[in-house]
């Protein structure tokens, strides 16, 4: 069940994906009254809105003829793709710097396990490949679940999402935090579409969650890195809290992830509650937790 195709098999299924997705009144294009046999733009009216033949916009979706830079940049816009549609295009085309392809094991430094210890109640964590856990502190545990207390090949982000009944119940809207979940793992397999470790993950979420099959299948794309995360705890109730994420600047692969709240809110309040209850020690920065 995991998705194994080329990178030029995929760009057409990503361009058929994207154009079901529009209507001609969307585009600005007149409806002919015409009986659609295809949900979304066809062929046709992709390759007018992108000024070229229909016959050459075909060859192109069916993987024949690579893209220029022109004319993705006509597809770009033809299809109304925003940035991280756009990338995940590129991308795909071999337009965009490629990834290694065998990268060495990632490691997080003691340093930053006490960079998280020192933000206290704020749940903090690090974000390996994947969405693999790296790292986290005790208020991260206290919101989420110990993750000392699972196997290693365990510890992913989006794993957790999908098939956690824990996760899936904490967060108030679990639909869109497992579309955004799926959409940003998506974004990665575009560098990297022959990794045995993505194979893997993608493979499991796809036999064991309907949900993911299906988003995944949608091919939505994302690259969201901040905004409001609603949950809703056993313990304290709703909680509204601010995400925000930054790219480790010595490896990309890497994504430090903070929780906040407004200082004397009562969601502030909530969060040193939950810190206070829970007592579980950080966990070993140094162990190898990257699959590879």
């Amino acid at each position: 069940m995991s998705d194994t195709r080329s990178p030029r098999s995929e760009f057409g299924a990503f361009l058929k994906a994207r154009r079901a997705e529009l209507t001609p009144a969307q585009v600005g294009l007149a409806d002919d009254g015409t009986v659609r046999r295809v949900p979304g733009l066809r062929r046709d009216e992709v390759a007018r809105l992108a000024t070229m033949s229909t016959d050459y916009y075909t060859r192109i979706e069916q993987g024949r003829v690579r893209a220029s830079a022109t004319v993705l940049a006509s597809l770009v816009k033809a299809l109304r793709l925003d940035d991280a549609q756009r990338a995940y295009l590129y991308e795909l085309a071999g337009r965009a710097p490629t990834a290694r392809r065998r990268r060495p094991a990632q490691r997080v430094r003691p340093s930053v396990q006490r960079m998280l210890d020192a933000l206290g109640h704020l749940p903090a964590m690090v974000l390996g490949r994947y969405n693999d856990i790296l790292a986290w502190n005790a208020a991260a545990a206290a919101l989420y679940q110990d993750f000392a207390l699972l196997k290693p090949a365990e510890r992913n982000y989006t794993r957790l999402i999908f098939l956690d009944p824990t996760m899936r119940s904490l967060f108030t809207d679990w639909e869109d935090a497992g579309r955004i979940s799926a959409a940003t793992l998506r974004m990665e397999t575009a560098a990297t579409p022959d990794d045995p470790r993505l194979a893997t993950l993608v493979g499991e979420l796809s036999v064991r969650s309907p949900e993911f099959r299906q988003w995944w299948n949608g091919r939505i794309v994302s690259d969201t890195t901040s905004g409001p995360k609603r949950y809703h705890h056993a313990l304290v109730g709703p909680l509204t809290l601010d995400c925000d994420t930054w790219t480790s600047p010595g490896d990309p692969d890497i994504t430090f992830m903070v929780l906040t709240a407004e200082p004397g809110s009562p969601e502030d309040h909530a969060l040193r509650i939950l810190s206070s209850w829970h007592t579980a020690p950080a966990p070993t920065p140094t162990s190898d937790t990257s699959h590879d």
